[in-house]
């Protein structure tokens, strides 16, 4: 299955321009003529990637990108300005408003493939990581936890292998830096690794950490 972009430009030339060369580079291309039209089509369709003008009728390029980050499902999708707009202070706008690249018109279609590719397969790392990330905190620790009294937690806790590590540290009294030395991290990693196991567990200290850790067999 091919990839999917979207294409949003008011012009008509520039939209076929583009996307017959990005359908020849072998990308499923959608086009918009503003950005009211084009935010129903992100919701839609989902496309990898989005290429739009700024200034355009009913929805100007910064709104429709904003109005797209507010969707967490679309927080990541890449986005690329191509605009006439180039001042400086308008480059910060379009940064600001969630854009990934910022290109300048008149532009090289050859350059445009290029940060399209880019973008496309940094997105699919990152999307790749994220769902290795959470099948493994499945894996590690994904079932309704009972505790030695029979009781239950309604939310499963997932934690990660990493985690799981420096929990059972943690029951052995060892200090961020001693923990650290064993697995090889710096005393701040290790301190965001147990603050993340604090607020999985929603505990406030290492004796509330590691009694919940103990009581509910966290490391079995």
């Amino acid at each position: 299955m091919p990839l999917t972009l979207l294409v949003v430009d008011d012009d008509l030339g520039t939209r076929l321009s583009i996307s017959d060369y990005l359908e020849m580079s072998g990308y499923s291309v959608l086009t918009a003529a503003d950005g009211q039209e084009a935010l129903a089509m992100v919701e839609t369709y989902h496309p990898h990637l989005m290429v739009t003008d700024i200034v355009m009728p009913r929805m100007n390029g910064y709104e429709l990108v904003r109005h797209v980050r507010q969707h967490p499902k679309f927080r990541l999708l890449p986005v690329i300005f191509l605009t006439a707009r180039n001042k400086t202070e308008e480059r910060i706008a379009g940064y600001q408003s969630g854009a990934d690249l910022y290109l300048p018109k008149p532009f090289e279609l050859n350059e445009l493939g290029a940060a399209i590719r880019n973008l496309l397969e940094r997105s699919q790392i990152i999307q790749s990581e994220a769902r290795l990330s959470y099948e493994e905190g499945l894996r590690v620790n994904s079932h309704t936890l009972v505790g030695h009294e029979g009781e239950t937690l309604e939310v499963p806790i997932k934690l990660t292998q990493r985690e799981q590590q420096v929990a059972v540290l943690l029951t052995h009294g060892l200090s961020n830096a001693e923990i650290g030395s064993r697995l090889h991290l710096s005393p701040r990693t290790v301190e965001k690794y147990v603050s993340s196991l604090f607020r999985k567990t929603s505990t406030s200290n290492r004796a509330e950490l590691v009694g919940f850790v103990m009581k509910y067999r966290l490391l079995q």
